[in-house]
């Protein structure tokens, strides 16, 4: 099977989301969670930040306003992601548009739901999100650039390293999922079974 087209650098308009201890009841209210399929999950991303009671926009919430509307980056608080487990937060974000979450740190169910799902998570220090959360807060500041390959942030004249273990960096640059990986085993996988089944066979006769 062949690979997607690799990935080396996501580049677009940052918004800062600077709230801290952001859980996946927020990003994903358990209200949406009744559906069977993944159909619908965008609207109702950060739908209580988003809306209100009416379902009228709130107009504070920075991805309401302009340039932030068209947003597929988002610099965001400590600890974002954390409480349930439910993937349904990164598929929500994914439809939303969002490619990329930069922080400090990352709950690691939500870490790891990410990296299955093609939601890229860099993790860098207080100082440098400080400094992206200043950048995505000035409308006319212009796109931020990940480059997955080279572990760095550009935004402006700044230009930071970012952390992310090797495993998440592949699966990100090549576009695969633990299913995928998989598959390239399946080969050997059928061998292992095929000479399971005939030890079984051999001591059943015996």
């Amino acid at each position: 099977m062949k690979d997607k087209q690799m990935t080396k650098t996501i580049n677009g308009i940052a918004a800062p989301l600077p709230l801290a201890n952001v859980d996946t009841d927020v990003i994903m209210p358990k209200r949406f969670l009744i559906t069977i399929t993944r159909e619908g999950l965008g609207d109702g991303t950060f739908a209580d930040l988003r809306f209100d009671t009416a379902g009228g926009q709130r107009q504070e919430f920075v991805l309401n306003k302009a340039p932030w509307t068209q947003a597929s980056i988002l610099v965001v608080g400590d600890n974002f992601g954390c409480g349930s487990s439910r993937e349904h937060a990164v598929w929500g974000l994914r439809q939303l548009g969002i490619d990329a979450c930069i922080g400090t740190s990352f709950a690691g169910i939500f870490y790891d739901n990410a990296r299955k799902n093609g939601l890229a998570l860099p993790v860098v220090s207080p100082a440098t999100r400080d400094a992206l959360l200043q950048f995505a807060n000035d409308a006319r500041a212009g796109e931020i650039l990940i480059d997955l390959e080279k572990r760095t942030i550009s935004a402006g004249k700044l230009s930071e390293p970012f952390e992310m273990d090797d495993a998440t960096q592949t699966s990100l640059i090549r576009g695969r999922d633990d299913t995928l990986d998989s598959l390239d085993y399946a080969g050997a996988i059928r061998d292992f079974e095929a000479r399971l089944n005939n030890e079984m066979r051999i001591r059943v006769f015996k």
